[in-house]
């Protein structure tokens, strides 16, 4: 499989484990670095303040929350992210109308080629630190 995002540090905020799951295998298999994983608002903002990330995936709807006060920090920082959801009706508030949006079917996210539009995938020389025993072979961080 492609590895262009090689070395990608990835923010992934998701409150689906079976989708969370997917878009880490997604991402492993692209050549990430590493894929930290927050389930709630308060976990990605922690973790947006502890670490730096090139890019990230949000779940526009975290358990009746909306994601973005995560996208306002992600913004402030120039971090590239994109939206997921099952719903229809995002961006029609005005909300990041702009920004990538995938649709959580399990098809969409297989080809990975959503995540190559999101980050700028020319960075060569730095391969992807791969451990083994790890999960997928890259770090995750679990939410508490």
């Amino acid at each position: 499989m492609d590895k262009s995002l090689s070395g990608r540090r990835i923010l992934v905020v998701e409150d689906e484990m079976m989708v969370l799951m997917v878009t880490e295998d997604m991402l492993g298999d692209l050549g990430c670095e590493s894929v930290a994983a927050a389930a709630n608002v308060d976990q990605a903002l922690a973790l947006i303040e502890a670490q730096g990330f090139d890019a990230a995936m949000l779940d526009v709807n975290l358990n009746g929350s909306k994601s973005y006060p995560v996208a306002d920090a992600l913004a402030a920082r120039g971090v590239p992210f994109a939206f997921s959801t099952g719903y229809s009706d995002h961006g029609k508030d005005g909300h990041y109308s702009d920004r990538p949006v995938l649709k959580k079917t399990i098809q969409g996210w297989g080809s990975g080629r959503h995540a190559h539009g999101t980050v700028d995938a020319e960075r060569p020389g730095k391969p992807s630190k791969r451990v083994p025993g790890e999960h997928r072979g890259y770090a995750r961080t679990n939410p508490s």
